[in-house]
């Protein structure tokens, strides 16, 4: 044999240990995807991405603007799991879609409601017949009422629960306020248009509202609407899966929550 061809065996057979070796650590690892709203959950999970990769756990985020497709996206087996919604949420989803797909892996944080406005510097501002815009989607429309109704603005049928509150249980609505539903997303760009809109943090955060400083009102901590990890119902207790839960618990993101959100976003755990 050639001094040549025993070079050219010396590199094919490097170069299929390093195939070897590539696929061995592909193998080792496991990729996990979740589907997120972009704040603050996609900048928490891409906050945890570098300890998860030390773990032999590559996540992978998908970022979603709104409350539909990273609930169905996870229903259609389309990623693993989903970390946007709170638990109200979630039953409402699996109420009216009538399956039960999804399984909450883990409580992470909460982000206060809040009511804002562009024309108006106080509650007691808001004049008679003005137009209130609230969120869609029947827990979060449920929830914007409760927190007009903890301000006294109107009031709700006695027996009304935070999921199933609507417009109907409104008993009393001494201004006469007028109501738009309106898809959450959309809220911060209608601002200018309404007297009053409800908004979700997240959506709040995105467009440069800070909830402490520019809301008129707020949620306190005690709120019940935790925003949760989800995982589909197959692979909830997946190594991946609880890796990630454990990891989104820790006290370094805690701290990151803490630091960063200045809190308009309050960990849980």
């Amino acid at each position: 044999m050639s001094f040549s061809s025993t070079l050219l065996r010396a590199f094919a057979l490097a170069g299929a240990l390093t195939l070897s070796g590539t696929a061995l650590a592909q193998e080792a690892g496991e990729t996990i995807t979740i589907a997120a709203t972009p704040v603050p959950h996609a900048e928490i999970l891409n906050f945890i991405k570098p300890e998860l990769a030390k773990q032999g756990v590559n996540l992978v985020v998908r970022e979603f603007t709104d409350y539909v497709q990273p609930a169905m996206q996870t229903n259609e087996r389309n990623v693993d799991g989903n970390f946007f919604q709170h638990e109200p949420y979630l039953i409402e989803f699996k109420r009216e879609h009538k399956e039960d797909r999804q399984k909450i892996v883990a409580k992470i944080h909460i982000e206060p409601f809040g009511a804002y406005s562009a024309h108006h510097k106080v509650a007691a501002d808001i004049p008679d017949g003005a137009t209130i815009a609230i969120p869609n989607d029947p827990s979060n429309s449920g929830r914007a009422l409760l927190l007009l109704a903890s301000q006294q603005l109107i009031k709700l049928q006695p027996l009304a629960s935070d999921v199933s509150a609507t417009q109907r249980d409104i008993l009393e609505n001494p201004k006469k306020f007028k109501f738009r539903e309106i898809e959450a997303a959309m809220l911060p760009r209608v601002l200018p248009e309404v007297d009053l809109a409800l908004i979700n943090t997240n959506y709040a955060i995105g467009a440069k509202l800070n909830p402490l400083k520019d809301a008129l009102f707020i949620e306190d901590a005690n709120s019940p609407y935790t925003n949760i990890l989800v995982a589909r119902t197959d692979n909830a207790n997946s190594p991946a899966m609880q890796k990630l839960a454990a990891a989104l618990q820790t006290d370094a993101v805690r701290k990151f929550i803490l630091e960063k959100y200045q809190g308009a976003v309050v960990p849980t755990f």
